[in-house]
């Protein structure tokens, strides 16, 4: 890996500017598992009333009632949310590219960019954020800070339901509230995340990163940096990134995920794939 490494190293220090893409692999590498120990700890007893033995299965049991399932999902929301990872990743990527002309396409959830210091106006959070709740139905696009109600919850965590005062419902039609994530076409996608989605294009657009010619004169070589995504949806991160590559001639593409990280030929000389441990990989870059 040394080698990669130090191959890493010149690229980043000659890019002007780093797209970064994230997906779940990066918040794997930074300590947010979602079984084993972790899972146990907080979740044994759901997994011995529904037999489930992962956090993401959990989210599709068959709860008994409203109290019940906020329960499990205020648990879920609580250590993956409003807790910090138990490693450092997100604040050594920061590191690596606080001084660049940087911004984050992400389909992960938990915020974890964001409280490692990373500017709100360079982040888009694709699929929604733990951190909200909006209206099941839904009757409106509009989406609700939960981390008061789930700090409330939370302090139930020992039992199995919450007090029914405290399940969460839609202020206009009174129908439960949901987690903003997208599952299904109920997604609500507010104002904030039309101003992000805007802020990202405008990112890629003022810089000519998907034209052709390159970018402007003097913003140094791009950098489209992957972490962690995997094959679940390629289409927002892994295709475009290898399109814009593509496309940009002062462009490379750079993926680092533990045994996911490859690349088509077509890019093959301007790419590099590290098959290992996020978190490895920047303990040792820096």
């Amino acid at each position: 890996m040394r080698e990669a490494i130090e191959q890493l190293k010149q690229i980043i220090s000659e890019a002007g500017t780093v797209v970064i893409g994230a997906g779940s692999g990066l918040s794997t590498s930074a300590g947010f598992t979602y079984s084993g120990e972790r899972f146990e700890k907080y979740f044994s007893d759901f997994a011995v009333k529904y037999g489930f033995q992962d956090m993401y299965s959990g989210g599709f049991a068959p709860f008994a009632s409203l109290e019940e399932r906020w329960a499990y999902w205020s648990r879920y929301i609580m250590i993956n949310r409003y807790m910090d990872p138990p490693k450092p990743v997100y604040n050594n990527i920061l590191s690596l590219v606080r001084n660049k002309d940087y911004f984050v396409l992400t389909t992960n959830v938990d915020h974890c960019f964001q409280k490692a210091g990373f500017d709100k106006e360079r982040l888009f959070y694709t699929q929604g954020d733990y951190g909200l709740f909006q209206c099941s139905e839904p009757c409106h696009q509009k989406t609700y800070d939960n981390e008061k109600q789930i700090r409330a919850m939370w302090e139930f965590r020992n039992e199995m339901k919450i007090p029914s005062e405290l399940v969460p419902h839609c202020p206009v039609c009174g129908k439960p509230m949901s987690m903003n994530l997208r599952a299904d076409d109920t997604f609500v996608t507010d104002e904030g995340w039309d101003q992000a989605a805007n802020r990202y294009q405008t990112f890629l657009q003022s810089r000519n990163i998907t034209s052709r010619s390159g970018q402007q004169e003097g913003t140094g070589n791009v950098l489209f940096l992957e972490l962690g995504v995997g094959r679940n949806t390629p289409g927002i991160i892994k295709y475009p990134f290898w399109q814009m590559t593509a496309k940009n001639p002062n462009a490379q593409y750079v993926c680092i995920n533990f045994g996911e990280a490859f690349v088509p030929y077509e890019i093959e000389k301007r790419s590099l794939c590290i098959n290992d441990d996020i978190g490895e990989v920047l303990q040792a870059l820096l």
